[in-house]
């Protein structure tokens, strides 16, 4: 049920370097008007490519083209869903009808400014790399149909996870809003609202700068900051999804296309690495193809 399109959107959202983009797009797939047979309805596979132009880091004005894989599935009422860099579990069986709940451990692999050659900016890419962090939680969230016609939902989620690989050593969560309805058989589109918020560890670990730097020219030097945590960022993004059979219910290949903006707050802003170096507002666009068995 258009559940391709939104791994494809998910996966985008984990190659771009946006916090409160975190969160992948819940898409749901629209209702037809005939038999509700369709190819979600028992098990499925949904896999897939995605190619995204992002941030080379949290808080960077460089930008960076990705690609990466999509896998999104059901297997016996347990559905695996796309996290950026990651996945999470639902463990609760949707009803037939009515209000549905979701709620399962997800894990993600957290690679901001891992990778030196992967920052931009010769001035940041000074200060190190960092390490890989693998965050391991739960995600929780509720889905109300029909709202404002039949075929429509409004979606809300949390994600939460605490870094259990020893990089950052602290924790996130993320409540998002989406809204899906369909434009057509073949066409749908997803708004979503998110933010994430992060404890004292991980703001230490990402944002903080140290006041010295010997690998650096007093020239280049940044001020020193230490930050803390709490809001990290908010933002909103826009998935319009197309099968090219012209018929979502029956799989086969789709075409996605994915844009959105986030801003971030508080220390995450306020860091010589974004205040200095980079920028707040945060940019990111992105194309996928899937294909559901």
């Amino acid at each position: 049920m258009l559940r391709h399109f939104a791994a494809v959107s998910a996966a985008a959202a984990c190659a771009f370097g946006s916090p409160a983009l975190a969160q992948e797009t819940q898409v749901e797939e629209p209702i037809p008007a005939g038999p509700p047979e369709t190819v979600f309805d028992g098990d499925f596979l949904s896999v897939g490519v995605g190619v995204g132009y992002n941030a080379s880091y949290s808080g960077s004005d460089d930008y960076n083209v990705n690609i990466l894989p999509i896998v999104q599935a059901s297997v016996w009422g347990i559905d695996i869903n796309p996290r950026p860099a990651g996945i999470a579990i639902d463990l609760v069986p949707d009803p037939d009808e009515g209000v549905a709940f979701s709620a399962g451990p997800m894990v993600r692999l957290r690679a901001d400014r891992a990778d030196v050659e992967d920052i931009n900016d010769d001035i940041v890419a000074a200060y190190g790399e960092l390490d890989r962090a693998v965050e391991l939680g739960a995600s929780v969230g509720v889905k109300f149909p029909k709202v404002l016609h039949p075929f429509d939902s409004l979606s809300f989620n949390v994600d939460a996870a605490w870094d259990v690989a020893g990089a950052h050593g602290g924790m996130f969560w993320s409540p998002s809003v989406t809204y899906f309805s369909p434009l057509s058989r073949a066409t749908a589109a997803s708004l979503s609202l998110s933010a994430s918020f992060i404890d004292d560890d991980f703001a230490d670990y990402y944002y903080t700068v140290p006041a010295t730097n010997s690998v650096l020219p007093d020239t280049d030097l940044l001020p020193g900051f230490q930050a803390e945590g709490g809001m990290q960022s908010y933002g909103i993004n826009l998935l319009l999804a197309h099968d090219l059979s012209g018929d979502v219910t029956d799989g086969g290949l789709s075409l996605v296309g994915i844009g959105g903006w986030s801003k971030l707050v508080n220390d995450a802003a306020d860091t010589p690495f974004t205040s200095i170096r980079g920028n707040n507002d945060q940019y990111f666009i992105a194309l996928g193809v899937g294909y559901t068995f």
